[in-house]
């Protein structure tokens, strides 16, 4: 089916994206797996191409473009073309808007211009040791200690976490469940240190590390946004980050179809090639279906997005279902490959490795679940309150 939500700009946009990727990004591919880590030159580069923080006024360097048309084409141009691990989106469009719309002007000018350049790279950090999605549990605290912050406590897998040169923290501010508040912190203070780079299933070329705050001594001016105000600012911005990820893992998923239809129409078995048995046809077609409804949704989603009437639930909605779609298209196709599907040098091996976080990242399925049963009426907190 035929997409209608892009125009000529979108399309010509889109014709560099792919070209940057196969030429900056891809060739090093190979090695950031093998390092565990891409260089922070691809953010430099990236920059350079304007594709950093496109939403940024350009006062700060930025294009000024909203249009999250624009970070989808990114999002399913490096799928691809490029290497997943080079985590884009979460510097531009996960962590910089916390700045961008929450930043006083003061801290947009001093931080901005250097993450829409990729100078600096951008990380925020939830979750901790023991604590999964359970965002009211966090323990990391932040005491007002009258002409600073002082920052303790620890996280854990933070994206970007050893490249980071400005991490948001969310920290405790008050024993209330919902007492929190956001902080950045910056590389080189002293009392923050990293932990290794975590070694993961899949995802090898991005970087995941433990933060450690001892003590940290942070400006006045580096809390960001209200005090007491980061649970409701963290909400503010799922319905993104679920969008971002559902964009995502369709786009993982339209990889691996690609690359399992050449592969089916090129390798033989019993003197056919392995497209002609049914078997094979009826999976693709399976997938191919199942892969368009799906993009239709998206799709809508993302116009939806654009116009701020994307609800938290029609979010979940496409996050629960392209991550689980993700995971059946990669099994199927690494089935497709037989024996060569789980090596290691076709693409499909690493895509398969690659999908198993996408159900549990940005809110886990059952999350989502959850969330898409409460907006039905379905919440058994309120029946209790009831009785």
């Amino acid at each position: 089916m035929d997409r209608n939500i892009f125009d000529n700009e979108h399309e010509m946009f889109r014709d560099a994206a792919r070209a940057f990727y196969q030429n900056e990004v891809k060739p090093h591919s190979d090695r950031w797996h093998e390092q565990g880590i891409v260089d922070r030159e691809a953010f430099l580069k990236a920059g350079e191409q304007g594709m950093l923080l496109m939403w940024a006024d350009e006062m700060y360097g930025g294009a000024g473009v909203h249009d999250f048309r624009f970070e989808q084409i990114l999002i399913e141009e490096i799928a691809k073309h490029g290497d997943p691990g080079f985590f884009m989106t979460l510097h531009s469009r996960l962590v910089g808007p916390y700045i961008g719309e929450l930043g006083t002007d003061e801290q947009k000018q001093r931080w901005l211009p250097k993450c829409v350049s990729g100078e600096h790279v951008l990380a925020v950090a939830i979750t901790e040791p023991g604590g999964g999605s359970d965002v009211a549990g966090i323990r990391t605290k932040v005491e007002d200690k009258g002409d600073h912050y002082l920052l303790n406590g620890s996280k854990t897998f933070i994206s970007n976490g050893i490249l980071a040169d400005l991490v948001v923290v969310v920290a405790r501010t008050d024993t209330s469940r919902h007492g929190l508040s956001l902080f950045v912190v910056e590389r080189g203070m002293e009392g923050f240190e990293r932990g290794k780079n975590l070694k993961k299933m899949g995802m090898k070329s991005q970087d995941t590390a433990e933060l450690f705050f001892n003590n940290v001594k942070l400006p006045k001016d580096n809390l960001l946004g209200e005090w007491n105000r980061g649970f409701y600012h963290l909400m503010h911005f799922l319905a993104e980050e679920r969008l971002l990820g559902a964009c995502q893992y369709l786009a993982n998923s339209e990889a691996a179809f690609e690359a399992t239809m050449e592969y089916t129409q090129e390798r033989k078995a019993f003197g056919r090639v392995i497209a002609d048995f049914q078997n094979t046809r009826f999976k693709l077609a399976d997938m191919r279906t199942q892969m368009d409804v799906a993009q239709s949704f998206v799709d809508r989603c993302v116009l939806e997005h654009n116009e701020g009437n994307l609800s938290a639930e029609d979010a979940a909605k496409a996050k629960l279902f392209c991550s689980e779609l993700e995971a059946r298209v990669t099994d199927d196709c690494v089935q497709l490959h037989g024996g060569n599907g789980y090596m290691d040098e076709y693409p499909v091996s690493r895509m398969y490795a690659n999908a198993r976080i996408s159900r549990i990242y940005a809110g886990t399925s059952e999350i989502m679940r959850e969330i898409i049963a409460r907006s039905l009426g379905l919440d058994p907190r309120k029946k209790n309150k009831a009785a």
